[in-house]
């Protein structure tokens, strides 16, 4: 028997709640590709036009999620294959939020694989979405990440345009407006690690440092996975002022946070940058040597 709607979606929060507990894994992949196939087994039985529209709905955010937990888990051809779906679903369903949640993901899926052009363009997609006109929340998401993407491209003055846009966006925001649990995540904490990231790329990382610090004083915590990585991109701020036994402290309080849990991909990618940042900054510094050969194993485990 199939479960009505409210159950559906409320199945789809408890996953979005994995996920920022634990990263994106398979288990997590496996539930949201169920829930997507529940909800167009549902909406084929007999129902008026709007129940349809609703249940593609279901369908592409569940499908998205999906597609997120292969972006987390960094497999990267089958978040690809799995946006795509969830994009069509968006377009059946004629919902710009499932829309502008693709977009974002596309985004983030194009810097992963060092397209940082196409995240650009992904994060302009994701800003031209009708959601973006009537909730400058959303609107302010899609700004910060193509910040990242200029940022990564070297375009200074475009990156730091855009963080001022998101900034702009989100103070116009209703913050305690109901959003789709995907969102949660967002608000001025999460704005503020993601500018840590874009004034690291653009040369700046005592701003960096300074940003991940009040990020990191604001993440909820809860969102255990977000707070570990904003540690790690605090370790690298740290590392890129040279101050090396600051950061391997600060790279070592990750594997604490995530303890009781596998890394995820993403995680353990972006542990990769500052594992050979440390030895390309610090060749022959003992603490370089001692962090590598205790967290070595940890971060590379699957």
């Amino acid at each position: 028997m199939l479960r009505p709607r409210s159950a559906l979606l409320t199945s789809l929060d408890a996953l979005m709640a994995l996920d920022d507990t634990r990263g994106g894994h398979e288990g997590l992949e496996r539930a949201a590709l169920a829930g997507a196939a529940e909800a167009l087994e549902k909406q084929k039985l007999r129902a008026t036009q709007r129940i349809r529209l609703r249940l593609f709905s279901v369908a592409a955010d569940y499908t998205a999620t999906a597609a997120w937990s292969a972006l987390d888990a960094r497999q990267g051809d089958r978040a690809y294959a799995l946006l795509g779906k969830a994009l069509y679903l968006a377009g059946m369903a004629q919902d710009p939020v499932a829309e502008m949640r693709v977009w974002n993901s596309y985004a983030m899926l194009a810097r992963q694989r060092g397209e940082h052009t196409e995240a650009v363009d992904s994060a302009q997609a994701a800003q031209a979405t009708p959601i973006t006109k009537r909730d400058p929340f959303f609107a302010s998401l899609a700004h910060a990440r193509a910040a990242i993407g200029h940022s990564d491209l070297g375009d200074r003055q475009a990156a730091i345009r855009s963080l001022g846009y998101a900034q702009e966006a989100l103070e116009k925001a209703e913050l305690e407006q109901p959003r789709p649990s995907w969102m949660a995540f967002y608000g001025p904490a999460e704005l503020t690690a993601m500018t840590a990231i874009v004034r690291d790329r653009i040369g700046n990382p005592a701003e960096a440092e300074a940003a991940s610090h009040k990020a990191l004083g604001s993440i909820p915590l809860h969102f255990r996975r977000n707070r570990a990585l904003a540690t790690t991109r605090l370790a690298l701020a740290q590392l890129h002022q040279r101050d090396v036994d600051q950061a391997c402290a600060t790279a070592s309080g990750v594997f604490e946070l995530m303890k009781g849990s596998p890394l995820p991909g993403r995680m353990r990618s972006l542990l990769g940058d500052y594992y050979r940042d440390l030895i390309t900054l610090a060749p022959d510094a003992a603490v370089a040597r001692e962090w590598g050969d205790r967290y070595r194993a940890a971060w590379r485990r699957d």
